[in-house]
């Protein structure tokens, strides 16, 4: 019975760190900062927030994988819509997964490939997220419930709205005044 509040809570939670990531990165990229909140500090904490989403993001596919309930195999989790229990949803978890693996290899070796390719491939978070959003929707056992509609809807809208910073924000070059 714990595993499964375990699994639960570490998905709503890598969910969570995984929008603030999402967020943070926006708002980095537009170059926003100020006396209190310089570009450095984003930066941290946006590097911070992703290894943390990581982290849980393993408690959360080692707790599903061990399960004794339901049967999601290691190889399900990491290969999408090979497995047989409701293949569909773990499906849109493992291609999660695999991108946000793919960001992080990427950001660890990030001095030897280049900020070009890096950039290239870190946009894969972007495609990550609404694909992690969609698994949670679609296979959580509280998706119906008011208070995981909530974390969803501020979890979405905070990306909403940050993606409208981005947008409507020019890029700010070193040197530049505000």
């Amino acid at each position: 019975m714990i595993q499964w509040y375990v699994i639960r809570a570490s998905g709503v939670v890598a969910l969570t760190l995984l929008s603030v990531t999402v967020v943070l990165g926006l708002l980095n990229r537009t170059r926003v900062g100020s006396d209190r909140w310089p570009r450095f500090v984003i930066d941290r904490l946006h590097r911070n927030a992703s290894l943390l989403a990581v982290a849980f993001l393993c408690v959360h596919i080692v707790t599903a994988v061990t399960d004794t309930f339901v049967s999601v195999r290691l190889v399900a989790a990491v290969i999408p819509f090979y497995g047989s229990y409701r293949p569909f949803w773990v499906g849109l978890g493992a291609v999660a997964v695999d991108l946000i693996v793919a960001v992080l290899i990427t950001s660890l070796v990030r001095v030897r490939l280049g900020v070009r390719a890096w950039r290239g491939v870190h946009w894969l978070a972007y495609i990550a997220w609404p694909v992690a959003v969609a698994h949670g929707l679609g296979i959580g056992t509280d998706s119906g419930r008011v208070w995981m509609l909530a974390i969803e809807a501020v979890c979405v809208g905070s990306v909403l709205l940050a993606l409208a910073v981005r947008v409507t924000t020019p890029v700010r070059l070193a040197g530049q005044p505000w």
